[in-house]
């Protein structure tokens, strides 16, 4: 198969500047840098405030968004299993399609915002961290982001904000994401799906162009980590107590498709 980066002729940075380049880009100057450890700061503290993640589970109960009450110790090892047996697959064969080095990809997106590695569920981020985290990752489907950005009154707005001013090139960390994204025309092609989901949340998702990763189970494994709801069913159905939530992290090496969203 052509890469997707052969396929579409695609010409940005990511795809024709130094390793060297990229990393200066990502990392970005002091201001830049500022911006990031704060928003790590941030996040580090609602590590330890308990009330704050269940306001914002309350919030998305409210917007009938999801129905259960998981644990934050269900929720945290249901993001290890959502990025090991979902997030992961998926990108490294995308990235083997474009041509580009999946672990050198990932130290990019670390130098561009560390929070967008530490918080695969982006229920402990802050609004502008998953607003950054959708522009900077060209997504295999965001519908799962735009959903939790409505634990936020102002998410989707703010998000379809900062994506005009992407595609505008006003936006403050033009430079920094310009080194992360791989395909021209992904930050116009998510402002028209922002849009289109803020008037019929069941529009169609905007997804990336790859072939399915070859494992048996992928698609039941996109049914169960692709949409808010269903990740949320699914850590319910984690063990609760967290010893035998780590203990099955060893022990669980394929995605349990017992444990899967019905079809």
């Amino acid at each position: 198969m052509p890469s997707v980066r052969a396929a579409t002729g695609a010409q940005t940075l990511r795809t024709t500047a130094s390793p060297w380049t990229l990393l200066r880009a990502a990392t970005g100057g002091r201001r830049e840098i500022a911006g990031k450890l704060a928003r790590l700061r941030r996040t580090l503290r609602l590590y330890a405030n308990r009330s704050e993640v269940d306001r914002r589970l309350a919030a998305l109960r409210a917007r009938g968004l999801v129905a259960g009450r998981p644990t934050r110790a269900q929720i945290f090892f249901g993001g290890l299993d959502m990025l090991r047996f979902m997030i992961s697959p998926a990108a490294a064969d995308y990235y083997r399609e474009c041509g580009i080095s999946f672990g050198f990809h990932q130290l990019l997106r670390f130098c561009d915002d560390p929070v967008s590695i530490i918080d695969p569920t982006g229920i402990l981020s802050d609004r502008d961290t998953i607003v950054g985290h959708v522009m900077q990752v060209v997504h295999f489907n965001p519908v799962y982001d735009l959903q939790l950005l409505q634990m936020f009154d102002d998410g989707l707005e703010d998000l379809e904000r900062q994506v005009a001013e992407m595609v505008d090139g006003v936006h403050p960390r033009s430079a920094t994401i310009a080194a992360i994204v791989e395909e021209p025309g992904y930050h116009a092609r998510l402002l028209d799906y922002v849009r289109r989901f803020r008037d019929d949340p069941a529009t169609a998702p905007l997804r990336r162009e790859q072939a399915q990763p070859a494992a048996p189970e992928f698609e039941a494994v996109e049914r169960t980590f692709a949409t808010l709801p269903r990740f949320i069913e699914y850590c319910e159905r984690l063990p609760a107590r967290p010893g035998a939530l780590a203990l099955r992290l060893l022990r669980q090496r394929r995605f349990p498709v017992e444990l899967a969203a019905a079809a």
